[in-house]
């Protein structure tokens, strides 16, 4: 499903160069569960950008579904991404202005879905994520968990061909953080392809297997 090879992304900032990705390899099949770990500033989200279709690589292939798509123009890397990549992210990106169903609701617009299978659908992830009794309730007035329940049912609504989730547990408690990671491997096993970055190793313990980063590279027997 998912292809790089020899990716290499560089920053260049005032001059100096950074080389975040310095050749990564790698290959995720589908309906696989993928943890990416690995210490801070190894390149882990940017791996994920890349990977999520938010950037470019400086150089190297990405394939998905066989297509080279590692450079496409910005416009095209959009199009891509709607209804083929879900993303959970830390910081949950939920729109403060939109209620819990308009929010879910969202991807379905972007993909000109008509209004009565969107309810249908929104309805349905909802009731699946157990959050429908807050369906008109604001982000704000969410714990931190039913946030991330509201940010898995948005990802999932449009029944994408992977879920790319970024540290998913990481502004939560150890309960809230336990049925988010539940939820996820729940979506796995009904055939979803997930791909995770997370620092925690009681997190990547749900995935079927787990790629290492140091310093931009892949290695093995790095955890941290």
């Amino acid at each position: 499903m998912i292809k790089v090879t020899n990716l290499i992304k560089s920053f260049l900032t005032t001059e100096v160069e950074t080389l975040a990705l310095n050749g990564v390899s790698m290959e995720i099949k589908e309906h696989e569960f993928v943890a990416i770990m690995g210490p801070s500033g190894c390149g882990k989200s940017t791996l994920l950008n890349i990977l999520g279709l938010l950037d470019n690589p400086t150089s190297g292939e990405y394939y998905l579904d066989g297509e080279e798509v590692g450079h496409l123009k910005e416009s095209a890397r959009t199009n891509l991404r709607k209804g083929n990549i879900g993303f959970v992210f830390q910081s949950f990106n939920l729109i403060d202005e939109l209620n819990v169903f308009e929010n879910v609701e969202l991807p379905l617009i972007y993909l000109k879905i008509g209004a009565k299978e969107r309810k249908k659908r929104v309805n349905e992830i909802l009731q699946k994520m157990n959050i429908s009794h807050r369906a008109k309730h604001f982000p704000q007035q969410l714990s931190g968990g039913q946030q991330q329940r509201v940010a898995i049912a948005r990802a999932v609504v449009a029944n994408p061909k992977i879920i790319l989730a970024d540290e998913p547990t990481g502004n939560l408690d150890s309960t809230n953080g336990k049925e988010v990671m539940e939820l996820l491997s729940q979506l796995h096993e009904e055939g979803t392809t997930i791909l995770m970055v997370t620092h925690s190793l009681h997190d990547a313990q749900y995935a079927d297997r787990i790629i290492n980063l140091f310093d931009g590279k892949v290695v093995s027997g790095v955890i941290g």
